[in-house]
């Protein structure tokens, strides 16, 4: 199976960039797409994020071979259920969000008859918005798939495919342990920056322009981190509480440790600690993860 057709529902950052990176990538590939925000619709059809942009979801979904939903986790259902009555035969449903087990679930429910496989470009910016998108925003970078046992090999390696011609690497994952990964490596990080960057913003004894003119450049970082979709992130931790909780109380038992070696002028079990840190990020350079 080859993908012909693709419905796009939300044309923000990742569903614009699909978008643009099927016109690059792919021309030959038809693409529509409807976003809730008329105003939304409007600056996609000004960037030609889409070749059709429709006044519908089921519209932009009635004669596509993939339809995938670029809206916020929390808002599956309902994107869902404005695509269902529209759906083809033999066409794939898909998403892009950043937590899976949720989304399996609540896609199973929405669409028994139909084939759904879970998916998560680990690919994304700060921006928001239609203005955000851009097609190589994929490129060199995972996607994660997390297809449930009944799915056939075909429709696997179709969605496979069509995410490795807009430039991504591809892993096969269980919808379990890809939330407990990403609660590491994006959602514990996201929710310590959002905390942090709360607390110097709620310092009595510095001032809010003391906090943005001498920002060094660990805190620019979780600054930029803070300033993505807050409507995304809050459906993200909601949906995925379960691997986020453990992997909190696990960091905050580190944390706790750290707080303890400081305590006790343990210089020993802070070097230790920054040179195992250090030996990750060397790994993620190698990897060219780090861009």
């Amino acid at each position: 199976m080859a993908i012909q057709s693709v419905g796009i529902i939300g044309l923000g950052l990742l569903g614009g960039s699909i978008g643009l990176a099927i016109a690059k990538h792919c021309p030959d590939i038809r693409t529509m797409g409807y976003d809730a925000d008329p105003e939304a619709r409007n600056a996609a059809r000004d960037r030609g994020l889409v070749q059709t942009v429709c006044d519908t979801a089921a519209a932009a979904a009635e004669k596509a071979d993939l339809v995938i939903l670029c809206v916020p986790v929390g808002a599956m259902g309902f994107a869902a259920d404005a695509v269902r009555s529209a759906l083809p035969d033999g066409v794939i449903v898909s998403d892009v969000g950043s937590s899976k087990q949720s989304v399996a679930d609540t896609l199973r429910a929405a669409l028994p008859d139909i084939t759904v496989i879970p998916a998560h470009p680990v690919a994304g910016t700060e921006q928001s918005g239609p203005e955000a998108g851009f097609a190589e925003l994929f490129e060199g970078r995972w996607c994660i798939l997390t297809p449930p046992d009944d799915v056939s090999e075909t429709d696997i390696g179709a969605l496979s495919e069509f995410w490795r011609s807009l430039g991504s690497k591809i892993e096969i994952m269980d919808a379990q342990h890809h939330d407990l990964v990403l609660a590491v490596t994006s959602h514990i990080p996201h929710l310590i920056a959002y905390t942090i960057v709360g607390t110097a913003s709620d310092l009595e004894e510095v001032t809010r322009s003391e906090v943005i003119k001498y920002s060094a450049g660990g805190f620019r970082d979780f600054t930029r981190i803070a300033a993505s979709d807050p409507t995304m992130w809050r459906d993200v931790f909601l949906n995925n509480k379960d691997a986020v909780l453990e992997m909190l109380g696990r960091f905050t038992e580190d944390l706790t440790a750290l707080q303890r070696a400081i305590r006790r002028g343990d210089g020993d079990a802070l070097h230790e600690l920054f040179t195992r840190t250090r030996a990750i990020r060397r790994s993620i350079i190698e990897q060219g993860q780090d861009v």
